[in-house]
């Protein structure tokens, strides 16, 4: 297996990197927000019905404010992260073999090997390549032929990396 691709110098293209690439690690903050809000309108709905209500309700209302912000968190970086990298467009590409992923972008450039790889995870546009339980790095599946793309999704089921 031998696929080559160029990415180019799409001004929009770092943002969906860095959006995605962030989106892996913020998940959490909008399931933390779920639970506070919750716990929040339940104590509300609690607190109306005791004679103490009153005095506990503001902290009722804090978890539901607290929720709501960790709601927003990961949006608000997740945009925060597309306007900035926008400035980071360079042409650059992808050059992937059995042994391992080489990427350029610019003048500088680096891999990861295969055997470093502990899984690969699916977005409608990308392969996030996972080293340990971090994101390395992403692969655009938009920028391959289809052909290179089934190749490689071929390449990650053997292995055992595609998860989900």
């Amino acid at each position: 297996m031998h696929i080559r691709f160029d990415v180019p110098a799409d001004p929009a293209y770092p943002g969906r990197v860095a959006a995605v690439m962030s989106s892996v690690g913020l998940r959490k903050y909008a399931y933390v927000g779920v639970v506070l809000v919750a716990l929040g309108a339940i104590g509300v709905g609690v607190s109306q019905g005791v004679s103490w209500g009153e005095q506990i309700l503001p902290l009722y209302v804090a978890l539901i404010v607290g929720g709501l912000a960790a709601m927003l968190f990961a949006p608000l970086v997740r945009l925060r992260a597309r306007r900035r990298s926008g400035r980071y467009a360079v042409e650059g590409g992808y050059d992937i073999t059995e042994e391992n992923i080489m990427m350029r972008s610019g003048t500088e450039s680096g891999g990861i090997a295969w055997d470093g790889v502990a899984q690969v995870s699916e977005t409608p546009e990308f392969w996030i390549v996972y080293v340990g339980r971090m994101p390395a790095t992403v692969i655009p599946r938009r920028l391959m032929s289809a052909e290179d793309a089934e190749t490689l999704r071929t390449f990650m089921s053997e292995r055992g990396l595609l998860s989900g």
